[in-house]
C-alpha cells in the first residue's frame, strides 16, 4: 500500500499501523528499527544516503515517527519533539516576531501559558486570553494586523471546554492569523483539526499518542507547505528533537491508539454516570453530558468524547484535596492519556502556575484522567475517595 493511500484511503487504524514506514527492504523487518546514531556516513562530499547527514536535522527512526502522525492527522507534514512544550515553542518561533500577538484560551493548559506569559511575553510576543467556546470573543480579542496566532485547546485543560474549529477558523483566517489547536485531549483519533479548517495541530505525544506513561515528547503537524518549511527549519536551528528511542515508543503507542481511546472513553462514560449522582458531587464536567454547552459541537467534531472527566465537590478545597489523597487504584498524578487512571488537583499541580491570574481554576476542582483499568474498580475507588 502507498503513502498516499495510508493517508487518504485506509481506515485509521490501518494507517496507524502501517503510515510512515515500509519494512525494510534489507531484512524485512515491519517494525522501525531504532536508529541510534548521531551522523550517517557521505558517498562523498554532500552525498547522502536518504538525506541524512546528522540526527539533529533527521533520524530514520523520527521520520517514521513524523509520517505516521502525519497520516492520522490527515496533514501534509509532521514534526516530533522533545516535549510538547518544544513544539509549542518551535512554532511560535517559526511564525511570529517579537511584537507580534498571540490569542490564547483563558483557561489554557497551565504550562502552555507560563510559556507565553513568562518566555514569550519576554521575547516581544504579546497575548490575550478569550474563551474558545466563544468564536465572537475570540474575534474581540484578536489584534488586528498583530495576531500571528489563534491558539485553542478543545476540550480544553482542566474544564474541558470545546471550542467550533471550523468557527474557529473562519475568524481567525478573516483576521489573517493562523489557527493552532492543541489536540492532545482528544487525540488524532477522536478529532482532527485539520480537516475543520485548522492551521497546525500541536500534541504532548507524551499522553494519548504515546499512552503508556514512559515517554516524553511533542508534535506538530501542518497542512501547508510553506508552513512545513519554515517549522522544519526552526526544528533543526532550535533542536529540541525528539530522540530515536522516544521516536520509537511513541510510534508502537500510536499503533493501539484506536483501541485504548474506545477503552477510555467507555470507562470515562461509566465514571461520569456514578460522579453524576453521587451527592457529594456538584457540577461534573463532560463533553459528553448533554448538559454541557459545547455538547453539540462536540458532537459535530468530535468521534467520542474522550477519557478526560473534572468536577468540583461540594466540601469545597479541603475535601477535593482529600479525595485526590485517598484514591487507590486512581494514581495521584499530573500528566493524562496513559493505561493508568490518575487523578490530581489542578489548583496545586498541574494549574499552579496560573494561580493569580485570571486563568486561575477553581480550588474545588478535581480532574481525572481515565485509564483502561476495570471500570468498576475505578468507580468503587471513587465512592471510597469522596467518602
Amino acid at each position: 500500500m502507498s503513502e498516499q493511500q495510508h493517508r487518504h484511503k485506509a481506515g485509521f487504524e490501518t494507517r496507524a499501523i502501517h503510515a510512515g514506514y515500509e519494512p525494510d527492504p534489507t531484512t524485512g523487518a515491519v517494525i522501525p528499527p531504532i536508529y541510534a546514531t548521531s551522523t550517517y556516513k557521505q558517498d562523498g562530499v554532500g552525498g547522502l544516503r536518504g538525506g541524512y547527514e546528522y540526527s539533529r536535522s533527521a533520524n530514520p527512526t523520527r521520520t517514521a515517527l513524523e509520517g505516521n502522525i502525519a497520516a492520522l492527522e490527515e496533514g501534509e507534514r509532521g514534526f516530533a519533539f522533545a516535549s510538547g512544550l518544544a513544539a509549542e515553542d518551535t512554532l511560535v518561533r517559526a511564525t511570529c516576531r517579537p511584537g507580534d500577538h498571540v490569542v490564547i484560551p483563558d483557561d489554557a493548559y497551565g504550562g502552555t501559558f507560563r510559556l507565553f506569559d513568562k518566555v514569550e511575553k519576554a521575547w516581544g510576543l504579546d497575548h490575550s486570553p478569550a474563551p474558545v467556546s466563544d468564536p465572537d470573543a475570540v474575534a474581540r480579542a484578536i489584534q488586528p494586523g498583530e495576531t500571528k496566532l489563534v491558539w485553542i485547546e478543545t476540550p480544553t485543560n482542566p474544564l474541558l471546554n470545546i471550542g467550533d474549529i471550523a468557527a474557529l477558523a473562519a475568524v481567525a483566517h478573516d483576521a489573517g492569523a493562523l489557527l493552532v489547536v492543541d489536540n492532545t485531549f482528544a487525540s488524532p483519533y477522536l478529532q482532527q483539526p485539520l480537516t475543520l479548517g485548522a492551521d497546525v495541530v500541536v500534541h504532548s505525544t507524551t499522553k494519548y499518542c504515546g499512552g503508556h506513561s514512559d515517554v516524553v515528547g511533542g508534535a506538530l503537524v501542518v497542512r501547508d507547505l510553506d508552513l512545513a518549511e519554515q517549522v522544519e527549519f526552526h526544528q533543526n536551528a532550535i533542536g529540541a528533537v525528539a530522540g530515536p528511542f522516544d521516536s520509537w515508543l511513541t510510534l508502537r503507542g500510536l499503533k493501539t491508539l484506536a483501541l485504548r481511546m474506545e477503552r477510555h472513553c467507555d470507562n470515562a462514560e461509566r465514571v461520569v454516570d456514578f460522579l453524576t449522582s453521587h451527592p457529594k458531587v456538584g457540577d461534573v464536567i463532560y463533553p459528553g453530558l448533554e448538559t454541557h454547552p459545547g455538547h453539540e459541537v462536540a458532537q459535530r467534531q468530535m468521534r467520542r468524547y474522550g477519557g478526560m472527566v473534572s468536577f468540583r465537590v461540594t466540601g469545597g478545597e479541603q475535601h477535593a484535596l482529600q479525595v485526590c489523597e485517598r484514591t487507590e487504584v486512581f494514581t495521584l498524578g499530573e500528566s493524562l492519556g496513559g493505561v493508568e487512571s490518575l487523578i490530581e488537583h489542578p489548583g496545586r499541580m498541574t494549574h499552579a502556575s496560573v494561580a493569580g491570574t485570571e486563568l486561575e481554576v477553581p480550588a474545588d476542582l478535581v480532574r481525572l484522567s481515565v485509564g483502561i483499568e476495570t471500570a468498576d474498580d475505578l468507580v468503587a475507588d471513587l465512592e471510597r475517595a469522596l467518602g
